[in-house]
Formats: structure tokens, sequence, C-alpha cells
């Protein structure tokens, strides 16, 4: 018996069983449940990412940020467990890695990013040994934690590289962590940010006030360095700058890796000169189909990759979508909302909001530029619980768009 493509058609079809995507096949059919909706996504594991920094930190375990993805997928949607290949948007089509093929009435495109943990000489071979750890992938983060614990002075360094990348704030609240725990049980240790970018944050509000978290905890900041080459066992690292290439020892190494859009977004007609998918940053429509849609990581749009992004932007291609599908919606445009809960101690948390043009636009009546005990709270309990309850269940709480802060602007 021969395994001959197959050919599928749907209305709706949504790359990618993420964040993004599943919360789009979810708000589809909580409005809608006769809607024929399919999510290509191959793995049968989901994860809470924004965890792993608490993971690395000690706050949580590995366990409580992974799920079944069958759990978490609409019961009225096809699940068709496969990866893409291509994409033939003047017919309609997505190839998949099987052969099979998939005709669609509209796209949502929500496909993550890829780490490009490759493009760093040595990484790959190292990571999760020799001291050399990354909170981004769900089996380091716990060895994050035990190196932190493990640590017995000398050089730490924590690395960032060029933007964009999911969660900007991540390799910075592993820093932060770690740095505290070494304070609080009087370890030494010689603590090093190499940031490829040259502030501490995008938004000079945050920025500033990370600069006084920095100076507070003796961190060295080293901007407009690009780690490009580890040796782990020689515990050797190597950096480039505009003077050059700069060499420097470690004990322990976090590293955060290289980014950009999947590979076969990159080679697509989808996607732009840097490899995106290229999408209305407010409508969300890809800009030269106007029967697909891309949201989360995999797109252009100037916001922050992270998972409050997600929760303002999947309700505006769910409503879209349904507009367009001739339900009774109305348009939606999304204001590149994004938050970045930064944890800069165990146990306090500033929690960035911002938009569009770096305006500040907080969910409180509080400074946000103050680390804060109850912002902890949120980050440790009241998220995860908002991810698996109300992101994935596709439910939009239509919560008012936070007032702009023009006060904070610096």
């Amino acid at each position: 018996m021969s395994n001959q493509p197959q050919s599928h058609n749907h209305v709706v079809v949504i790359v990618g069983g993420g964040a993004a995507g599943i919360s789009v096949a979810a708000g589809l059919l909580r409005r809608h449940g006769d809607l024929d909706v399919a999510v290509v996504e191959p793995s049968e594991s989901h994860y809470y990412q924004p965890g792993w920094t608490l993971v690395g930190g000690g706050a949580m375990t590995a366990e409580e940020t992974h799920r079944q993805e069958r759990d978490y997928m609409p019961d009225r949607a096809t699940w068709i467990k496969d990866a893409v290949e291509s994409f033939q948007p003047d017919e309609n089509q997505v190839t998949l890695v099987t052969g099979d093929k998939i005709t669609y009435k509209y796209l949502v495109v929500a496909a993550g990013l890829k780490l490009d943990w490759e493009s760093v000489s040595g990484l790959e071979d190292t990571l999760g040994n020799n001291g050399v750890t990354s909170n981004y992938r769900f089996d380091l983060a716990p060895y994050t934690w035990r190196l932190t614990q493990e640590f017995s002075g000398g050089k730490a360094l924590f690395t960032q590289p060029a933007m964009p990348i999911k969660c900007a704030g991540a390799p910075q609240k592993a820093m932060y962590l770690s740095t505290d725990y070494w304070q609080k049980s009087g370890q030494s240790a010689d603590v090093h940010f190499y940031n490829q970018g040259g502030a501490m944050f995008g938004v000079p509000a945050y920025a500033e006030a990370l600069e006084k978290v920095v100076s507070d905890y003796g961190i060295h900041k080293h901007f407009g360095h690009n780690l490009t080459a580890v040796d782990g066992p020689a515990k050797k690292a190597w950096f480039e700058t505009e003077d050059g290439r700069v060499e420097t020892d470690f004990e322990l190494l976090h590293v955060v890796p290289p980014q950009s859009a999947p590979d076969f977004i990159k080679a697509s007609p989808l996607s732009g000169d840097a490899g995106w998918v290229t999408v209305d940053k407010h409508s969300l429509r890809h800009t030269e189909h106007a029967n697909i849609y891309g949201l989360g990581d995999c797109t252009n749009t100037p916001n922050a990759k992270t998972a409050a992004a997600v929760r303002r932007q999947f309700p505006v291609v769910v409503s879209n979508l349904l507009r367009d599908l001739g339900h009774n919606a109305e348009e939606a445009l999304y204001d590149g909302y994004g938050a970045c809960p930064l944890t800069t101690e165990s146990g306090k948390v500033m929690l960035a909001e911002f938009r569009y043009d770096g305006e500040i636009v907080p969910s409180f009546p509080l400074d946000p530029r103050v680390p804060r005990r109850i912002n902890w709270y949120m980050k440790r309990r009241f998220f995860p619980w908002l991810y698996w309850n109300v992101i994935l269940a596709g439910k939009d709480w239509n919560k008012p768009a936070p007032k702009p802060r023009p006060d904070l602007l610096s």
C-alpha cells in the first residue's frame, strides 16, 4: 500500500499550534462553532515559555510549564499533525512536509520563530555542559538554576543578540535572578552583560530604570558586543565589536541565541527582505494577499514578541476573519501593545507595558518603573493561569486599552 500525497480543503487553515495559533482557532470556534478550522502543528507538546525564566531562577519547575497539545487543541478544530514545507498563496495552497496539500479560503500564519543556535560557533557542542546554559530551552532552564546554586565565584556572562528576539527582557531577567541569589547567599560574583544593542531596553523610561538596577548589582555592561563563538571546555567566549574581536573567560555563560523567522517562511513568497511574514501592523492582514493574516513571533510588526502581544493580537485576527467571512463582526486594529514582566530580583518585578512608538501604557495607577511584589505574584501565579485558561481558550476579555502615560516618556 503506497502513501500517496493527499489533498485537503478547509475554510480557515492556521499554521502553528503555539499561543498565537491555538488562541485564534479557539476564538473563531467560540464565536462560530460550525466554522471549518484546521490547525497545522506537528508537536505533541505545548510549553508556557515565559515560565522558563522562573525555572532558571528556581521559582518554578520545568514540569509546570509543560502540557500536552491535545489538551488545548479546540475539539471542533481539525488537527493536522504535520509541518509546512512551502506556501503557494496564488493557489490558496499550503504544501506539507509529507507532500500533502491543503487548500484554504483564509490562511493564518502563526509559526513562531527560529532559535539560531548554530550561528554561534561551538555553542551547540557545549550547551548543557561546561557551565553553558540558556533559559530559551525547556531542557536547559533547570541547568541554569543548578549552575546558579553551584556557582563558586569567577566571571558570569549573560548575552543578548541583535533584535528582534522573543521576549527582549529575558536575557537580563536571568541575570538579575542569578545575581540576586548570589548576593543574598553571600557568594562573590563578577557579572557581565554582553548586549549586541546599545541600551538596556528599547523604551527609554524603562531603560533608565534598569540602568539603576544594573548599577545597584554592580554588573558590568558591554554594549555593541555580539557573541560569535564559544569553547566550553576551555571556558572561553568571543564577541565581535566595532573595534574587533574580544575574548573573555567565564565560569558561567547564559546565552540567548540569535533568532529569525522559520526557514520555510524565509523562503516563501509571504516574507519580506528580513524573512518575516509581512503584514499591516494594525490589521495584521498580509500586505499582498488579502486572505492571509499573520500574528505572533513570525511577523514583521514592530512590537515586542511576547505572549502579552499575542493576547492583544488574536482578537484582532478573529474579528477581522469573521468579518471577511460575512459574519457580524467589527473591523479590529492592533495598537502594538506588548508587556515584559522584568524580574529584577526574586520576589519583585518591574511590569513594563508599552505599545507602538514606545508609548507607555500601564494597566495600573502606579509608576511601572518601580519593581513590586504584587507584580511578582502576577508573574508567578496569575499570568500562567491567564495563559492556560484565557489566551489558549480564545477568550477576549474586552479589557479597555490602558491609558498612555506621556509623563513617563524620556
